[in-house]
């Protein structure tokens, strides 16, 4: 089985949870550790001055002249470290005046502090060293320059300290990943659930799932599917319903075909062979309207309405045009078929093949179920927007009503050939149009009025 394609929840969970903490944690380890870095490198610079301005307070100037008065065992006190080398130096004016000769005066990454000292990066002798340098002035205006040089190795060691503090952080990033992991993992577990319920099930089973083990927030989720599935199943019940219904109205038909093919098979003379290929064409002149309607109402069937485009539809034009269409039909059935409508045209929202579909199933009935003789008006209404027929036939009686518009239902008392599937058309057409369908009683021609209001244009 191949898996969909798309976004994996899990990873995208995942993702969203852990990025900005990870983000969070690098950014925090990133300023902290360059925060700690400046801090022990200033600490270190600080002793460094120290030693230097300490010194710089054994500088002694006579005649213009500097010069150190340092005992062996001072020096030893200046320059004893247990870790780093030290170095120091004297100058005045360039001039060596004590320590180690060659001192660099100069460097990179040079900090500034107080009282006119500064640090820097420098090499002495092949060596990384920091040098801390102090200008000490005399009291005649005369200066000197003290240097005071360690090797890296306290800072080096520090640094690594810094490393080993931030590695628990970096280790609690990496088990924040798997924690979280997990988490989504036992989240998603329901859902995981759901679909794995619903793959057990029968391929054509559309039972709703239980919801009783349902996490609080797949609720809505899970009520939508069995919803959805509620449908599907409404829908496919009513598609067998009428496609056995459909099967059944049709046998009756095509009985007749066959009935009526075996007559005229075995008539003697021209004569009943006419009169039985009469019957014949009868028949099949009702298969071919119980398949017309059939199509006719699964065009209009509720999954094929999303791809139905409205447009503006003038409905005394359609009513002209339509009543024209069934002209030969009313003088066929010796009916009077005739339009009530004013000149100015009537505007609606609507599919005009659809429209001109309801009304021709209104005529058609009309026609089938007016005795010779009768009158059949199609009429159109302004305010509001409506399009009706009224018949002289026997009408429909009043507990009928609503049933008459039920697939393959007529009304008790009507004899004429109609299939059961007109109304039913009208009504799906109707609602697809959001408009109101209303049965009467016609005053003036005493027959059935059926009337269709449609909503403003």
């Amino acid at each position: 089985m191949t898996r969909p394609p798309g976004r994996w929840l899990q990873r995208e969970l995942r993702r969203r949870l852990m990025l900005p903490v990870l983000a969070i944690v690098v950014i925090s380890v990133v300023v902290s550790a360059f925060n700690a870095h400046a801090l022990v490198e200033r600490i270190f610079d600080r002793w460094l001055l120290d030693a230097a301005h300490s010194l710089g307070s054994q500088v002694r100037f006579q005649g213009g002249q500097a010069s150190v008065q340092l005992s062996p065992q001072s020096e030893s006190v200046l320059t004893y470290d247990v870790v780093d080398r030290i170095f120091y130096e004297v100058l005045q004016d360039g001039r060596h005046v004590a320590g180690q000769p060659g001192l660099p005066q100069l460097g990179r990454k040079a900090t500034r502090y107080r009282h006119n000292s500064e640090a820097f990066d420098a090499s002495y002798g092949g060596i990384d060293v920091r040098v801390g340098r102090v200008q000490v002035q005399g009291p005649h205006g005369d200066s000197a320059v003290v240097l005071v040089a360690e090797t890296r190795t306290k800072r080096e060691l520090a640094l690594r300290a810094q490393v080993l503090v931030f590695a628990p952080v970096a280790i609690l990033a990496v088990v924040a990943w798997l924690v979280v992991s997990s988490a989504v993992r036992r989240t998603l577990r329901p859902l995981r659930r759901m679909a794995q319920a619903w793959n057990d099930g029968s391929h054509t089973s559309l039972e709703p799932m239980a919801t009783q083990d349902v996490p609080r927030e797949l609720m809505p989720f899970a009520v939508a599917l069995n919803d959805l599935l509620a449908r599907v199943r409404e829908l496919l019940l009513r598609e067998r319903h009428f496609a056995a219904t459909a099967a059944h109205q049709l046998r009756t038909p095509l009985a007749g075909l066959q009935l009526g093919l075996a007559r005229a098979a075995a008539c003697p003379d021209l004569a009943s062979t006419r009169a039985a290929l009469d019957e014949l064409a009868s028949s099949t002149q009702r298969a071919a309207r119980m398949v017309q309607q059939l199509l006719a109402l699964s065009r209009v069937d509720p999954a094929a309405r999303g791809a139905i485009e409205m447009v503006d539809v003038d409905l005394v034009a359609l009513a002209r045009e339509v009543g024209e269409a069934y002209m030969d039909a009313a003088q066929a059935r010796h009916t009077t078929l005739e339009l009530d409508a004013g000149e100015q045209p009537v505007h609606v929202q609507g599919q005009p093949s659809l429209l001109s579909e309801a009304l021709g199933n209104l005529i058609d009935n009309a026609l089938r179920y007016t005795p010779p003789g009768g009158r059949v008006t199609i009429s159109v209404r302004p305010e509001p927007p409506a399009l009706g027929v009224a018949d002289s036939g026997p009408g429909i009686a009043a507990d009928e009503t609503d049933k008459v518009f039920d697939r393959f239902v007529r009304g008790r008392g009507m004899t004429g050939e109609g299939s059961g599937l007109g109304l039913a058309i009208v009504k799906e057409i109707t609602a697809l149009h959001r408009a109101e369908i209303v049965l009467g009683r016609s005053e003036e021609l005493g027959g059935l009025a059926v009337t269709l209001r449609f909503p403003a244009a």
